[in-house]
């Protein structure tokens, strides 16, 4: 037997909670001295003790940690319990995340207010491309909905390029519209450039039209920091009296594998207001 000292040591607790779990009984010593008082364990007991851990961890209550280890739940269904109880809280961790990516997004945009430079801003005209698309729906326009529709969808088309033999494409064009369905959803359309006569298995190939007249301003960074560019863009068009046309596109005109190494043309369309 272990002296209630040691007992918390190889069960990586302290021994506070031991004790509390005995007085609300979730964990009894396997003997108590009657005369000093002095709780022992065994080393079986630990099992116990890792489920009640590991249940804890995962956001159950002591009450419900009792009822499940009373009722003598299996090894593998207790397993199957962790395992969903883990994804939950992954799913909620990843969630977490893209809000802090969200926030971030959103105070780098307040903390460059009248800080960037607007002179770099070009209206021109935007010729027309052929590309190689895979599209998908996105919930919004917001950087943490559409990075992850839009990143899978290129990883995917370059890989298809590459399996039919295609190796002269890019640069890279994404471009969106809202979606059928009316309910705020966007399609994205991730696009390479590729020549004339190029056919791709399950790849659709189309005519990108130009844009007659588009403020134009060029990004330097992750596409996670292009929230105060786009607001910048934004405020040149408003007060050198244009008004947008529709979605910016992206040109990626340097993608290497350090995303803050990145170079993207943004092409938003404009007229003259009246």
């Amino acid at each position: 037997m272990f002296t209630i000292g040691d007992f918390a040591r190889h069960g990586r607790v302290s021994v506070r909670m031991l004790r509390h779990y005995d007085a609300i009984g979730l964990l009894r010593p396997a003997h108590v001295d009657p005369y000093s008082g002095y709780r022992f364990y065994e080393a079986g007991q630990l099992a116990r003790l890792n489920r009640v851990i590991a249940l804890k961890d995962l956001g159950f209550t002591l009450d419900q940690v009792r009822s499940i280890l009373d009722e003598q739940v299996g090894a593998e269904e207790l397993r199957g319990m962790l395992r969903l109880r883990q994804a939950e809280l992954e799913s909620a961790m990843s969630e977490a995340a893209a809000r802090l990516a969200r926030v971030g997004a959103r105070l780098r945009a307040i903390e460059s207010e009248g800080h960037m430079s607007t002179q770099d801003v070009v209206v021109k005209s935007v010729p027309g491309a052929r590309l190689a698309e895979l599209t998908g729906v996105a919930a919004g326009f917001g950087p943490g909905e559409i990075g992850p529709v839009i990143t899978p969808l290129y990883q995917e088309l370059c890989a298809r390029l590459e399996a039919a033999g295609v190796t002269a494409f890019g640069p890279g064009i994404a471009y969106y519209e809202d979606a059928p369905a009316g309910d705020g959803s966007i399609v994205v359309h991730a696009g390479m450039t590729v020549p004339a006569g190029v056919t791709v298995p399950d790849v659709e190939i189309v005519e990108l039209p130009g844009l007659g007249q588009a403020a134009t301003v060029v990004h330097r960074g992750p596409m996670d920091d292009l929230l105060p560019t786009i607001q910048t863009l934004a405020t040149w068009i408003d007060t050198n009296g244009y008004r947008s046309a529709g979605y910016s596109r992206e040109l990626y005109l340097e993608c290497p594998e350090d995303p803050a190494k990145w170079v993207t043309e943004i092409q938003e369309p404009v007229v003259r207001t009246p």
